[in-house]
């Protein structure tokens, strides 16, 4: 495994508050993407491998994430409110591989690795139908000391990526899972969706 550093670039994700607190307790290693609404391409590209994850919470359904993981999207919601003027980052993350896929099949077989609903997928799937939707194997990294900024103008609306206004700390952080955790995880994601597509 390439050995990992903080990130420099303030480069970030954006992603429901409910997975990236899924992502950051090592309840799975896998996000989808397709792109926000206002990307400049409508696409969604892998801007850099190494990045911060910025979450989100106003966009977030309970309809779109299983019942199991209610409780989880009920946590992220404690304390905030659409008039809140920050958000706390505590997690980065390393892309280890960018999987792209048109299959039903393979979303349907990759349902016990996520939090979310079928309903969810399919949505995501369908969305530009001819584009291929992103599976991203994310190896994360918790911050010792979780950094709060506000929240600027810049870092609202329907995009994937962003970078923070403000400079990050190089702090001491710590991977989510093991080495060896992540691995065999990872291993068992993609021999599922080979056998799939």
């Amino acid at each position: 495994m390439k050995t990992v550093t903080q990130p420099e670039s303030t480069l970030s994700l954006k992603e429901w508050a409910v997975a990236v607190k899924a992502l950051g307790e090592g309840k799975q290693i896998i996000t989808v993407r397709k792109g926000g609404l206002y990307e400049e391409t409508r696409e969604f590209k892998l801007e850099n491998d190494t990045f911060y994850l910025y979450p989100t919470y106003e966009h977030q359904k309970a309809e779109m994430v299983k019942e199991e993981n209610q409780s989880d999207l009920a946590a992220t919601l404690e304390g905030w409110s659409p008039e809140k003027t920050t958000v706390e980052i505590q997690y980065f993350a390393r892309i280890t591989d960018d999987v792209e896929t048109l299959s039903e099949a393979t979303l349907r077989a990759l349902d016990p690795y996520h939090i979310w609903t079928d309903d969810f997928a399919d949505v995501r799937l369908k969305w530009k139908k001819t584009k291929p939707l992103h599976i991203l194997f994310a190896r994360v990294y918790r911050l010792h000391r979780p950094i709060t900024i506000e929240i600027a103008e810049e870092y609202k609306g329907c995009k994937s990526w962003h970078n923070l206004l403000n400079n990050i700390p190089q702090e001491a952080y710590s991977p989510v899972l093991s080495e060896e955790e992540y691995e065999e995880k990872r291993k068992e994601i993609i021999e599922i969706i080979e056998k799939n597509e």
